[in-house]
């Protein structure tokens, strides 16, 4: 069909100074249509243009098939206004084509546009087209007739709602065709069947399928193919064809299979149609399964539970067997032209019509040696605690279920861990060896096990156990106890408690709670607070002195047994260490430490001696180094006193306890004492003063000549400790000291003797934890310098003495020896 829409409008031009006039004017123009896929030849006169005029116009025409897609297809004379066509159209392409029509003056000036359209007219020249060539589906067997299958679908390009786009389905052929079986198409394309599916004789069933369009001129179609793969059903039933193995199996025994049962099927192999499923029947008390072989498909029967000989030598079962997939049938009873055909199926009131296989088969049971039965698993028995050896428990009872010479047996004690009873071989008679205790660590919860044994004769001998379960009950064999003996109590102005906790072994009612009760003289010391209970409050009375305390105290149970304890009680300062346990443990270490330094001192006194008297007749100087319970003996030519030693001008003159000095007729070995941690309390060091060493009062003389020996000085230090100084070496001296050895040795006796004596009293200091003050060695704001000291070489040392001045008093009052000084 062609239209055309015809825009007309009048465009108006002056030049110079003519004025616009409206002038009517005539179009003719017809009506015109492309038919697609004309056939040619090209180009062709589609329609011309007509005007009525009193004027020249050009013609052009622009738009869709000349400047626009789809290009060339149409051109107009400029002057005759005729359409000439240039090739062919496709309708499925292109439905219509839209263009602008003009006409110009001479001018060039446009007179009048129109809009026009030109329709493209469909022939029917495409086929309906199916969306796949090939369709492949599965269908099982058992499907119903009548339900559909599969549904195919195909579409037409030619003008929608007309006779070249309209088609119909069509089977053409079915291969291979069955007579039980007949497939058709529904106008909306859905497949469906008539009677029966068979796997057996049609695995794969292939149907062409074609569409044909309704076309006046020509009718075009096209074709698809459809495959039909048929799963198999179980529509045959298994059947047991064979069977094999021994139909025996030994009593009290698992995992031998006696019997394989061979099955045949007409289904297709390791299908679900296919494989086998077993059921045994008359198997009271589980005691066989059957599973089925995944390769062969054969049932095998296997013993999963024991079997009992004297409960039956024959077992008697019945097995059958069915496919996983369940039993279906089909068959074609009547065909009809039209609907669906009459057919016999597995369902509905057919559906019970199948039946399964069964066989019959007898295992035979083998006796074997059975072990012997106690009566009761678990005999429960009482005993009373501290019974004496002999006492009865009972009596066990055992029977052996075989009729042979096995059934003999003996009664024996298995497990026993801590060996209290025994029992009789033949009659099974329980009673005790050891007298029961209740608080042994084999007794749980008053409960005491021993495992009984009643052993076979048989090959191999077979044994039966029971547990005899005791129960002990107690009696008052214990008394209370204390958690501990050692405690501590803070030193305090007031009143401290501490806790006693006491435990006993018994029960209720022998155990507690417990009666607390102090013994001695514990007036205005010690009390108790609460004293009954698990746990005693004993308290320290305000008054009571810091250090070891022992009491005694008894504790009850409720009974009136009871428990002496002794308990060593330390009062202490919990101000100062955290507890009394550091303190005690320090005692302990002093009491040590002083045997192990008299001890030392005693090997330090035989090896000084030794020296000295190797050493008397020496004229060289001759250097070692003793070393004794951490001290240190050092060896120097010189030394140099320091300043912190204030020396009257009277020092010269004498005095007793100042300064000590070791001479020798000969040159002596220089050595230097320094003991650590003695003190004495009463000792200090004020003015340069120095405690006496000789606590015996024994007066050390020596007299000073001049000889080439060197001296050794013995100096006190800050709170009563001893320090040693260095050696100073005063050089070649023209004077000797005169002195006696038994000087040297009562000396180093003296010291030895008060430094064993200050130990032991640290100990008992450490005990009482008291603090101590010392005085300050010398005096902090009066120090005496003291300058070196130069003696030339040529000098005389008398002649050096008297050029002495004032400031050699205070070295003087160090290091002259006692002897001089009284």
């Amino acid at each position: 069909m062609l239209f055309f829409l015809l825009l007309v409008y009048y465009l108006s031009s002056s030049t110079c100074s003519e004025l616009l006039r409206r002038q009517k004017r005539t179009w003719i123009i017809d009506s015109f249509s492309i038919e697609e896929g004309h056939p040619g030849p090209f180009p062709y006169v589609l329609g011309k243009i007509d005007i009525d005029r009193a004027y020249v116009v050009f013609f052009n025409l622009l738009g869709e098939g000349v400047d626009e897609e789809p290009l060339g297809v149409l051109k107009i004379d400029k002057e005759s206004g005729t359409i000439y066509v240039y090739k062919a159209l496709d309708y499925e392409e292109k439905t219509k084509l839209e263009m602008k029509f003009e006409a110009r003056l001479v001018n060039e000036d446009i007179d009048t546009k129109l809009g026009v359209e030109i329709s493209i007219l469909d022939i029917n020249d495409n086929p309906p087209v199916f969306d796949r060539e090939l369709y492949e589906i599965e269908v099982p067997e058992d499907q119903a007739q009548g339900s559909n299958v599969l549904t195919v679908l195909a579409t037409d390009r030619d003008k929608d709602k007309t006779a070249n786009s309209t088609f119909h389905y069509k089977i053409k052929s079915v291969s291979p065709k069955s007579a039980d079986s007949e497939f058709f198409i529904e106008k909306n394309g859905d497949i469906s069947f008539k009677g029966c599916l068979d796997h057996e004789a049609s695995k794969i069933i292939s149907i062409v399928i074609e569409a044909i369009d309704h076309g006046e001129v020509v009718q075009l179609s096209s074709s698809t193919t459809v495959v039909i793969n048929v799963q198999d059903s179980n529509d045959h039933l298994p059947t047991i064809s064979g069977q094999t193995g021994t139909y025996k199996v030994k009593e009290e025994t698992t995992g031998s299979s006696p019997l394989q049962l061979q099955v045949t099927d007409g289904d297709t192999r390791n299908s679900p149609a296919w494989r086998a499923r077993f059921t045994i029947h008359g198997d009271e008390g589980g005691h066989f399964k059957i599973e089925t072989d995944p390769d062969t498909n054969d049932g095998i029967l296997t013993v999963v539970k024991p079997l009992d000989f004297e409960k039956g030598a024959l077992k008697e079962l019945s097995i059958s067997v069915e496919n996983e997939m369940p039993y279906f049938f089909c068959k074609v009873k009547k065909r009809t032209s039209s609907g669906l055909w009459t057919v016999d199926s597995s369902e509905g009131h057919n559906a019970g019509l199948a039946q399964t296989h069964t066989v019959n088969v007898t295992i035979e049971v083998e006796d074997v040696n059975d072990p012997p039965e106690f009566s009761v698993s678990i005999k429960h028995t009482w005993v009373e605690e501290n019974a004496p050896p002999g006492t009865w428990l009972g009596n066990v009872t055992a029977t052996d279920s075989d009729s042979n010479q096995n059934s003999k047996f003996v009664y024996k004690v298995g497990h026993d861990p801590a060996g209290w009873v025994t029992v009789d071989p033949h009659t099974g008679k329980i009673t005790t060896i050891k007298p029961a205790d209740r608080e042994s660590n084999y007794v749980v919860n008053g409960f005491y096990n021993v495992t009984l044994l009643a052993v076979d004769n048989g090959e191999p001998p077979l044994t039966g156990t029971s547990t005899l379960e005791i129960e002990v009950s107690d009696v008052n064999d214990n008394v209370p106890q204390p958690k501990v003996q050692h405690l501590d109590v803070c030193l305090s102005d007031s009143s401290t408690t501490t806790n006693i906790t006491a435990y006993d072994l018994d029960e209720v009612p022998f155990g507690g709670p417990f009666t607390f009760e102090l013994l001695g003289d514990v007036k205005e010391k010690w009390k108790l607070s609460p004293s009954h209970g698990y746990t005693a409050g004993l308290v320290k009375e305000p008054g009571l002195y810091a250090g070891h305390h022992t009491i005694e105290l008894k504790i009850y149970d409720m009974q009136g047994e009871f428990g002496h304890y002794n308990f060593s009680v330390t009062v202490c300062d919990c101000s100062v260490t955290a507890n009394c346990q550091s303190q005690r443990n320090t005692a302990s270490a002093a009491h040590f430490g002083a045997l192990g330094i008299v001890f030392a001192s005693l090997l330090l006194l035989l090896f000084v001696l030794l020296m000295t008297i190797i050493c008397s007749c020496k004229k060289e100087f001759t250097f070692f180094e003793i070393e004794s319970f951490g001290q240190t003996l050092l060896k120097s030519n010189s030394e140099n006193p320091g300043t912190d030693c204030k020396v009257h001008d009277n020092d010269l003159a004498g005095s007793t306890n100042k300064k000590y000095q070791a001479p020798s007729k000969c040159q002596m070995p220089r050595y230097g004492i320094q003991p650590t941690n003695v003190s004495t309390k009463n000792q200090s060091f004020v003015d340069g003063q120095f405690p006496n060493v000789d606590n015996r009062g024994v007066t050390n003389q020596s007299n000073l000549e001049r000889d080439n020996c060197s001296q050794t000085w013995i100096y006190g230090s800050t709170n009563g400790h001893y320090n040693t100084r260095k050696v100073m070496e005063l050089g070649t001296m023209n004077s000797k000291i005169r002195t006696t050895k038994y000087l040297q040795e009562e000396t180093l006796l003296n010291l030895l003797h008060k430094r064993v004596t200050t130990l032991q009293q640290t100990e008992v200091n450490q005990l009482n934890d008291l603090h101590h003050v010392y005085a300050e060695e010398g005096d902090e704001d009066d120090h005496t310098e003291l300058d070196s000291i130069s003696i030339p070489d040529d000098d005389s040392f008398q002649k050096t003495l008297e050029t002495l001045d004032l400031k050699f008093k205070t070295l003087a009052s160090i290091c002259k020896p006692q002897e001089i000084l009284n």
